[in-house]
C-alpha cells in the first residue's frame, strides 16, 4: 500500500466581496482536486487544538499524527533541527527574520510599522550576506545566527531565555511595531539586537544595492517562534510505515527530520508562487518506488495569503491543481494500491493576511474506494459546512484514519 499527502500551505480562506462572495478556493479552475472530493471521502479536521496559536509549525505537526499538546516545543527549535543544528537541554532557539520597518523622522522603534514581513522575499544568497555579517558583529559564545532560506533564518541563544511573548512578523504588516515587540524576561536582550542590527544592516553592500534597485531593504532582524528542543517518536514506529518529505521550507523539513523521514530537496523549490511545482510532484512519484508514504508541502497559497494577493493565490492554488495534484493523480492511477490525502493545513485568509484556527476540509481518495464518494460538487471550504462527514476535533487522529481506516461512507462520526 503506497500513500501520499498533499497540502497546500494556508489554501484555505474566507470568502471576498471582490470575488462574488468567494473564495480564492471556490474561484480557482481546480479539476483534479474537485475530482478527488467528488469520489473521495471528504471531511474537516481540527489542526490547531485550542489555546494554540494557528500556525504552520501546530498544524502540520497535527496532520503528521504527533499531538501538539503533548509534543509542540515552538518553531524554531523545529526548523534548527532541518539544519543540523545541535541544541542543549538549556538553549533556546528563535526564528529571526529579515524585515523592512518604515521609520519615522525620529528613528523610533516603537513607531515603526511593519512594511514588509519578508523584506520583498530577499533571495537566499543575499540574506546569507546579511546574516553572516549579523553574525560576525552580534554574535557572542552565546548568541550564534545561522542563515536559511530567503528571509527566513535562526538564532541560538545558549542557555537562554524562552519565556516570552513574541509575534510573528506576518501577523503585524502594516502596524506599528511597538505594541508587539519581545516582551517578557530576556526580551532586552532581543530588542538590543535589533536596534543594534539596524545600522550593520543598511550599510551592508547588499542593503545598498537593494536600495538602489528600488528593492525593499532588510533593515532589521526579527525574533518570534521561540523554543527548546523538539523530540518525537520515529513515524515508522507509530504507523509502520518508511515516509519521505518534500518541501522548500525549513519548518517542514525540521518536522521531517524529527518524525525520520527522508527529506528529498526539489530543484526549483522556493516556497514561494514561482516554486517548482511539477518538479515536487514527480519526486513524489518516484520516492513512492523505495518508501510506503510520501508527504509534500507547498508553501505558495500561504505566501499569498500573508501578502493579500488574491491573484497570486488563485494562482497558486491553480498551479496546485494541474501541476502537483494532477501530476500525482495520473502517477497514483498506475498503482493498484495507492491513498491520497488532500487538505490546506490551515486558513490564511486575505482580509487578515494571517492564520486562523477554523477546521480545515480534507479529501481521503482510494484506488480502491472509488464509486464510494460522499457527494461533494468539489474541494472547498464548503465541505466544513456539510452534515453527516468524518469530523476529527483531535487533528492527530487523522493520520491513523489514513493509514489504518477501512473505507467508509461519510458518518457524523468525531474522531
Amino acid at each position: 500500500m503506497k500513500y501520499i499527502i498533499l497540502v497546500g500551505d494556508g489554501m484555505a480562506d474566507r470568502p471576498l466581496k471582490s470575488l462574488g462572495y468567494k473564495t480564492c478556493l471556490q474561484r480557482a479552475h481546480t479539476p483534479n482536486m474537485d475530482r478527488l472530493a467528488q469520489e473521495g471521502e471528504a471531511g474537516k479536521v481540527r489542526t490547531i487544538p485550542p489555546g494554540f496559536d494557528p500556525g504552520s509549525d501546530v498544524a502540520n505537526l497535527s496532520i503528521l499524527g504527533y499531538d501538539p499538546v503533548k509534543y509542540y516545543s515552538g518553531r524554531a527549535p523545529i526548523e534548527a533541527a532541518y539544519r543540523g543544528i545541535t541544541l542543549n537541554p538549556g538553549d533556546v532557539a528563535f526564528r529571526c527574520n529579515l524585515v523592512t520597518l518604515k521609520f519615522s523622522a525620529s528613528g523610533d522603534m516603537d513607531s515603526a510599522v511593519m512594511q514588509d514581513y519578508s523584506a520583498g522575499h530577499i533571495t537566499t544568497g543575499e540574506a546569507a550576506a546579511l546574516i553572516r555579517d549579523i553574525n560576525r558583529k552580534l554574535g557572542t559564545g552565546e548568541i550564534v545566527f545561522y542563515p536559511g532560506m530567503s528571509y527566513r533564518h535562526l538564532m541560538i541563544w545558549r542557555n537562554g531565555e524562552h519565556r516570552m511573548h513574541c509575534t510573528p512578523p506576518h501577523d503585524i504588516s502594516g502596524k506599528k511595531v511597538g505594541n508587539y515587540l519581545p516582551a517578557g524576561e530576556g526580551a532586552e536582550v532581543l530588542r538590543s539586537l535589533m536596534d543594534r542590527s539596524r545600522d550593520i544592516l543598511l550599510s551592508n553592500r547588499v542593503n545598498k544595492d537593494r536600495i538602489r534597485r528600488g528593492l525593499n531593504p532588510a533593515n532589521s532582524l526579527w525574533f518570534w517562534g521561540q523554543g527548546r528542543k523538539l523530540s518525537l517518536p520515529a513515524f515508522r514506529e507509530k504507523f509502520n510505515v518508511q515516509g519521505a518529505l518534500i518541501s522548500a521550507v525549513d519548518l517542514t523539513k525540521g518536522l521531517g527530520i524529527c518524525a525520520g523521514f527522508n527529506i528529498l530537496n526539489v530543484r526549483g523549490a522556493t516556497g514561494y508562487i514561482d516554486t517548482n511545482y511539477t518538479g515536487k510532484a514527480k519526486a513524489a512519484l518516484r520516492a513512492l518506488k523505495t518508501c510506503d508514504l510520501v508527504y509534500v508541502h507547498v508553501e505558495a497559497p500561504d505566501e499569498a495569503g500573508h501578502n493579500g494577493d488574491v491573484k497570486a493565490k488563485i494562482q497558486a492554488i491553480e498551479d496546485f491543481d494541474s501541476k502537483v495534484v494532477g501530476t500525482v493523480m495520473d502517477g497514483a492511477g498506475k498503482l493498484k494500491d495507492c491513498n491520497i490525502l488532500l487538505l490546506p493545513d490551515h486558513f490564511t485568509p486575505i482580509r487578515v493576511r494571517t492564520h486562523t484556527d477554523e477546521p480545515v476540509p480534507f479529501v481521503i481518495f482510494r484506488t480502491r474506494g472509488q464509486g464510494h464518494g460522499s457527494g461533494a460538487r468539489g474541494f472547498s471550504e464548503n465541505i466544513c459546512r456539510r452534515k453527516n462527514i468524518p469530523c476529527f476535533e483531535k487533528g492527530y487522529k487523522l493520520m491513523e484514519y489514513f493509514i489504518k481506516g477501512r473505507w467508509v461512507n461519510a458518518t457524523a462520526s468525531k474522531y
